[in-house]
Parts: C-alpha cells; sequence; structure tokens
C-alpha cells in the first residue's frame, strides 16, 4: 500500500511506543479504532441519503 515493510513498521511501532508508552497504546488505538467505525458508518449513511433522494426525484 505505502510500501513498508515489517522493518519499517517495527520501528513505527518501537517510536509510537517509547513516545506514548505502554498503557497509553490501547486507548489510542481503541480511538483510533471508534473514530474509523464512525466515518465508515458515516459514509453509509451518506450514501443511503443520496440513494433515497435519488428515488424521490425519480418518482
Amino acid at each position: 500500500m505505502f510500501g513498508l515493510g515489517t522493518q519499517e513498521l517495527l520501528v513505527i511501532l518501537l517510536i509510537a511506543l517509547i513516545l506514548f508508552g505502554a498503557k497509553r497504546l490501547p486507548e489510542i488505538g481503541a480511538g483510533l479504532g471508534k473514530g474509523i467505525r464512525a466515518f465508515k458508518e458515516g459514509l453509509k449513511e451518506g450514501d443511503t441519503s443520496q440513494e433515497m433522494e435519488k428515488k424521490n426525484v425519480s418518482s
């Protein structure tokens, strides 16, 4: 995807561990996961509302 290999990902994880600490990383991951989930749900809601508008215009 971005050309990141295993070694690069390990270095990024190590830097994140040093910067944020072991206790904070799960909190950051959970927050990031919730944000991505909310974003995807928002996209789905936008798609369904656009489909409803198209059906109403067509009728």
